[in-house]
């Protein structure tokens, strides 16, 4: 059953690329036809009518350059890694702008979960590429602007080429892994680089690499160990908050094409979405014996950058590796298990618990079994020594941490957890529970 319907889900993408490559065509076709209708622009008007119809609010601007400021924007192309909560707007400001080439860059599918911040997705585009839905949704408000899309994972070989032919990046990433290879490309390449994040009610944003200014080397030679950061997977983030960073990275951006202003080179903005706080901090200047920028670098080519960090620069089909098989059980093992007696604990958080659950599982978050603080409930409630414990987490992670402590409180009980948690059992058991 499940390869019939990821045979169906893969036609579906196929026909959904079809619809776009003839909507794309048939918008081409508006374009030159709206240019043939207008005369040409003469010498002294290097904007079409629709040009400074279109842009007057911006062109009006007292330090924006009027139509010397638009003709820059339009010769400018700009790079955006990642077509999520930051990389969104970003791509949406610069095209309503009239950035001449926008590259997008992104490997993603299209998820139900992504629509409360990702802005250029739809519900009927769930399941399409996220670049192919982002570039539909571009060129519905701004035909002019080329979109260029890369459906791919950026990694070290293929990054440099990828950058090579834009004049302004845009890290809207969301790992550690990627910053330090966008970083050292760009470095490499000579790129400016407009860095964004964003994790629960709070955002981050600077510029790398512009003006001798510093980069992200520069103030962290050392990626942060792997167990002190967390992504909006598993921490969470308010959508307004990735539309409060994304649409300044593209001001930053303009700002960086037109020459205009002061960039945050050198300067890191923060914002607290909770007091709708910003700030300003004065970054480190440029490091002298910096691994990458300086004058004689440590690191002249791309790395393996996941295994500089210590972390995957993807969540999907991210899974630890710590149990033996022979403490794990699959979905479909539990099903069967599930009408015997047994004692199901479910490890995440009360917030998580709330939000959907399996049948009998008691909530008893990661961090109550590590601290020892309801172990003696754990041990309340099994009957017996033969009596099963099972362990449940969202994707299989936690689970395997908490079993590989509960095992040395427990010996004298079997405790396994379930591969994959709750994502395997909508997989494999039932494809109506809700996963998130």
């Amino acid at each position: 059953m499940d390869q019939v319907i990821d045979k169906l889900q893969i036609e579906i993408e196929k026909l959904r690329l079809q619809l776009l490559e003839k909507e794309d065509k048939l918008k081409e076709l508006k374009v030159l036809q709206v240019q043939n209708s207008l005369p040409p622009p003469s010498e002294s008007r290097l904007l079409t009518n629709d040009e400074i119809a279109r842009y007057s609010r911006q062109l009006i601007l007292p330090d924006f350059g009027g139509v010397q400021g638009q003709l820059k924007l339009k010769k400018t192309s700009f790079l955006i890694v990642g077509a999520g909560g930051l990389g969104c707007p970003a791509a949406h400001y610069l095209a309503a702008a009239g950035a001449g080439t926008i590259g997008i860059v992104d490997y993603d599918v299209v998820e139900i979960n992504n629509l409360h911040r990702q802005i250029l997705h739809t519900e009927q585009n769930v399941g399409l590429l996220k670049v192919h839905s982002a570039k539909f949704a571009l060129n519905s408000n701004n035909a002019s602007c080329k979109i260029i899309t890369y459906a791919r994972q950026i990694n070290s070989d293929n990054t440099l080429q990828t950058i090579e032919d834009f004049d302004v990046i845009l890290d809207c990433s969301d790992n550690v892994a990627t910053r330090y290879l966008l970083n050292d490309a760009c470095v490499m390449k000579g790129k400016p680089l407009v860095s964004g994040s964003a994790l629960q009610f709070d955002g981050q944003l600077t510029v790398y690499n512009l003006n001798g200014g510093p980069c992200y080397r520069c103030l962290f030679p050392v990626p942060p160990p792997p167990e002190t950061v967390t992504n909006c997977g598993d921490g969470g983030v308010l959508g307004a908050v990735t539309g409060v960073i994304g649409s300044l990275q593209a001001l930053e951006a303009i700002k960086i094409a037109l020459d205009l202003g002061d960039t945050l080179s050198g300067r890191l903005l923060l914002f607290d979405g909770t007091k709708s706080v910003f700030r300003n901090i004065k970054l480190r200047a440029k490091r002298k014996d910096c691994d990458v920028c300086s004058e004689n670098p440590m690191v002249t080519r791309l790395i393996n950058y996941e295994h500089f960090c210590g972390m995957r620069a993807s969540d999907k089909d991210f899974a630890l590796s710590i149990l033996h098989e022979s403490h794990r059980m699959s979905a479909l093992e539990y099903k069967n298990l599930s009408k015997e007696q047994h004692l199901l604990i479910d490890v995440r958080s009360p917030v998580e618990f709330e939000m959907c659950r399996l049948d009998n599982s008691i909530n008893i978050p990661l961090k109550n079994i590590l601290d020892g603080s309801r172990i003696n409930e754990i041990q309340s409630k099994i009957q017996s020594d033969n009596m099963p414990v099972v362990v449940l987490c969202r994707r299989g992670n936690d689970s395997q941490i908490a079993v590989d402590h509960l095992r040395n409180k427990l010996k004298s009980c079997r405790v396994k957890d379930i591969i994959g948690g709750l994502y395997a059992w909508q997989r494999k058991v039932d494809r109506n529970f809700p996963i998130y």
